[in-house]
Parts: C-alpha cells; structure tokens; sequence
C-alpha cells in the first residue's frame, strides 16, 4: 500500500473542488446563508402573519389547506421565537432541498451539465427566489412535488425492489396535500405518464401503483376529519361557481394578466425558452420515455390552471409547480444546441443577468431608488414588506393613550384578515381576550370567509362562570357575551371614510379617532385610520 505526500495531495482536493457538483453545492451554501440573512432582517408578508396565527391554533386541518404551513411555522418559531426568522426558518430550507432533488433527477435522465444550468436558472428566477425566501405554501408545495417526481421516477425504473419507491412516492405526494391541496393533481401526472407509455402500462397489473393510491389515501384522514367536525363547510369553496355572465373580454384579460405576471417572476427570457421547449418537445415526447415524463408534470397542472384562470378570474399560485419539470425539459432542451450558436449562447447569458437582476430587485427595490429612480409604491412589488412594525407601534401607541382618556381596555378589529393578522404579530403587547382568542379579529358576520371564522370570536356567547348572569332575552343558547357594551379601535389600511355597515349596526355610535400615513424615502407608504366604535351590541340573528 502506497502513501501519498501532502504535496501530491494538494492538486487532487484542488481539482475535485473544480469539479461542477462542488461548485454548485458551494453555490446553494452560499446563497441559503444569504436567504437566512435577508429573512431575519425583512419584515413578514401579511400572508406569512397569517399562518403564524394558524401554528398559535394547531389543528388537524384548516379551512382552505391542510396543517402542513402551519406545522413548519410551528417548528421554526418553536426554536426560535416568535420572530421573522423563526417564521421563515424553514423556507430556505425547503428550496435547498427542492435545488439538490432537480440536480439529482435532471443528472439521472440526463446528464450532469444539464442538472448543473438547471439549479442555478431556478435560484436565479424571482419565482424560486421568492418561494425560497418567504413562509408560503409555495415552498412546502415544491419540495415535495418535486421529491415525488424523483420517487416515482426510481418507481418506474426495472428493478426488483421498486416497491419502496412506490410507497415513498404515495407518501410524498400526501404529505405534499397536506401543505397544499393543489399537490393532489400529481397523481393525474402519474396516471397520464403510466397511460401514455406503452411498456409502462403493465404498472396497472402489478401491485406498486395501487400501494402508492393506498398511502395517499391515508392522508385523506386529516381534511376529513376536519370536514365532519365542521359539518363539511370546507367543501363550499370547492363547489362555489363561476358568475353566471361573466364576459369573454374579461376571461382573455386575466389570461393576458396572467401572462405578463409570469413574464416578471419567471424571468422573460427563461419563460419564452420554457414555452418554446414545451412546443418544441411534443413530437419527441411520443419516441422518448423521459420527455414523455417531463411532459406528465407538466401539462396537466398548467392546463388545469389556465381553465381555473379563464373560468373564474382567479390567478392560481400552484400553477408554479408545472414549471418544475418544464423548467427541466427547457435547460435540456436549449442545451442541445450547437455551441457555436453565438447568438443564443449571448442570449443565455443576458437571460442569467436578467434573472438574477429581477430577483434581487424583487426583494429589496431600494437599489432602485438609489439610483434616483421614483418608484412609487403603489408599483412596488415589495411594499408588502414595508411599514408594518412602525405601523403597529403608532397603533399600540394610540391604543394606550386611548385607554386612558376612556378608563377600560378596548378590543382590536382589523380590516380584513391579512391586516389583523400583521398587526397582531408586530405589537408588543398583543393581548388576548381569553386563550384561543387572536390579538386582532375581523368584523363580525355570518358567512365563512378564513380561519379567523374558526377561532374565538368578539360576537360570540359563551357560558358564564356564574348562571346567574345568564338573561334568556339577551342570550343565545343560555350564553352571554363578554364584549357586550365594550369599545373597540377598528383599524383599517384602506381609504374608507367610515366603518363597514356591520359594525356600524353592532356599535352605539362611532367616531374617527385617528389617521396617519407612513411615509418612506419621503414617498407615501400605506396609510391607516383608526375609528372608536362605542359600545358594542350583537347583531340580531
């Protein structure tokens, strides 16, 4: 057995660290450290405010999806604390993974150059940037998309021990609905590929694909059991229908929105070159089993999400996870050209500037407006970021003072659910009428709208401690209401110039109390107003 001299050792850890993989993984270090960083300093989106209400609230399932956001906020803020970071802990996490899937799934079908373009085009986009960096269910939704695609791509290779990667691939794809419900349509993708592939439709006579709808139909239990303890209310929205007259010139309108929305978060150059392969690759997914693969995930999604956007004027987030596979089959695709082709070699590298350009601007346009470019936030697509712990300071501010003027504490009642939800993270005394209750409710009514409809509510009856206290003229169901002729501050961020006609049913009299606008870089922000609405009465039913 020979040794080696440190000397000759040198060059090899050299030449190994040369090599595209090492580079690439020293690329996603880096760039995770820098999305940790950028997390812990920026504000949350309303919406990541939202599902950290959901983790205060841990349930089976919610409303609108199921416990997975809710779960992964749980699990950073459980180590960390409730802080911006402790919110997002997961996020970078979530896309690192997702990265290191599609660069081992586009190195098994095709080969290591490709796998290596493919991961650094994706985390230059402002759409991978963006489910990287924030607490949605983008993040979550992708990574396990794209871990079932790997799975079920080991599932269907000829090997004897196939049947674990059928089972994983069930399991994946659940857990993946449980995060988002849109994750479901992957199992259209499985049975369109196994249909369209002629030697894989013996799939149908072996036990494998059936063990993979076994598993995902254990992960049915949650929503299920939510349903029933909810009189299967969240079947509504699945069943509520498009306006009856609805026009033509409405439907291509948000087709074309659409459209030009992904123009900015896919990066224009990278969205024609995902459309022209998508085009280009038809003809080859009938000869080639692993164009035909690529084509399952992604046509179906896309599809289905083009009809839901002509249909019902909706702009669908999860109509993203389409352009995982497509996103692959592109970089394939254009890679296959003659290098010689200067032109689209230039092309490439202008796209790769542009990308990574947007991306950065995405997040923080301030370099913009260093630039002494006016960017008004109104057309700020970062504005959701600004503002809202100075926000909640002036609001708790105002809150004490007016507490004091009146001698009794008041309730808070936000907007809408995405402004009571960030108000209630950045105050610093969120108080809580009782345990469960938010910090911040919405105004009271009768029809479901989000999980603020679940949780503990301003207008509801409750059985006292003493049943002396209990008046069967002005009760419900033998229950008081604690916020009986209590005041409250409805704040809003909307330029109303009085309380919606529900609380001005429910209160006495109300009164505007305060108004102010945060201004930044000596441009208008968002602007609040804060109306007292005096002693509060139940709505009649």
């Amino acid at each position: 057995m020979t040794s080696r001299s440190p000397a000759s050792l040198f060059p090899l850890n050299l030449q190994m660290l040369r090599r595209p993989s090492w580079i690439l993984f020293s690329f996603l270090i880096v760039l995770t450290c820098a999305r940790f960083v950028w997390d812990a300093h920026a504000e949350l989106l309303p919406e990541e405010a939202y599902y950290y209400l959901w983790a205060q609230h841990p349930n089976v399932g919610y409303y609108s999806n199921g416990p997975g956001i809710a779960l992964s906020v749980l699990a950073g803020t459980s180590l960390l604390g409730r802080c911006e970071l402790g919110v997002r802990l997961l996020s970078p996490l979530f896309a690192l993974g997702t990265s290191l899937l599609l660069y081992f799934l586009a190195r098994r079908l095709y080969r290591e150059r490709i796998a290596f373009w493919l991961v650094v085009v994706l985390n230059l986009t402002p759409l991978f940037n963006f489910a990287a960096c924030f607490m949605t269910l983008a993040p979550l939704s992708l990574f396990f998309w794209t871990a079932a695609m790997v799975s079920f791509s080991l599932a269907v290779q000829e090997s004897p021990n196939r049947l674990p990667f059928w089972a994983l691939t069930g399991f994946l794809i659940g857990c993946g609905f449980l995060c988002d419900y849109a994750n479901v349509f992957q199992l259209i993708s499985v049975l369109i590929f196994l249909v369209t592939v002629a030697k894989h439709r013996r799939e149908f006579r072996r036990p494998g694909v059936y063990i993979l709808f076994g598993i995902f139909c254990l992960f049915l239990a949650p929503p299920i059991i939510w349903n029933v303890q909810h009189d299967w209310i969240g079947l509504v929205p699945l069943s509520s229908e498009t306006e009856p007259h609805k026009h033509l010139p409405a439907r291509f309108s948000a087709l074309f929105q659409f459209f030009g929305h992904q123009l900015i978060v896919c990066s224009p150059l990278f969205l024609v070159a995902m459309v022209t392969a998508l085009i280009g690759s038809i003809p080859r997914a009938f000869r080639s089993s692993k164009v035909s693969f690529l084509f399952s995930f992604s046509w179906p999604i896309l599809l289905i999400g083009l009809f839901e956007i002509f249909e019902h004027l909706t702009q669908p987030s999860w109509i993203a996870l389409g352009f995982v596979s497509l996103s692959l089959l592109a970089v394939a695709w254009w890679l296959d050209v003659p290098p010689q082709n200067r032109i689209l070699r230039i092309a490439a590298v202008v796209a790769l500037v542009t990308a990574g350009g947007s991306s950065l601007l995405a997040l923080d346009t301030d370099a913009l407006r260093a630039t002494d470019i006016n960017l008004s936030y109104s057309s700020d697509s970062s504005a959701g970021l600004r503002g809202w712990k100075t926000a909640a300071e002036e609001i708790e501010r105002f809150r004490n003072s007016f507490e004091k003027k009146l001698g009794e504490p008041v309730f808070l009642i936000g907007n809408g659910y995405q402004t009571s939800a960030i108000v209630s993270f950045y105050l610093r005394d969120p108080r809580v009428e009782d345990p469960g209750h938010p910090p911040v409710y919405i105004p009271e009514s009768q029809n479901i709208e989000n999980e603020f409809s679940f949780w503990p509510r301003y207008d509801e009856f409750v059985e006292p401690a003493d049943k002396s206290e209990i008046n069967s003229l002005f009760s419900e169901q033998s229950g008081v209401n604690p916020f009986i002729n209590r005041t409250a501050l409805y704040i809003t961020d909307s330029p109303e110039e009085r309380p919606p006609q529900n609380l001005q049913n429910s209160f006495t009299r109300w009164e505007l109390v305060d108004h102010f606008q945060l201004n930044r870089r000596n441009e208008p922000l968002r602007e609040f107003r804060i109306f007292a609405c005096y002693q509060y009465q139940t709505l009649p039913l």
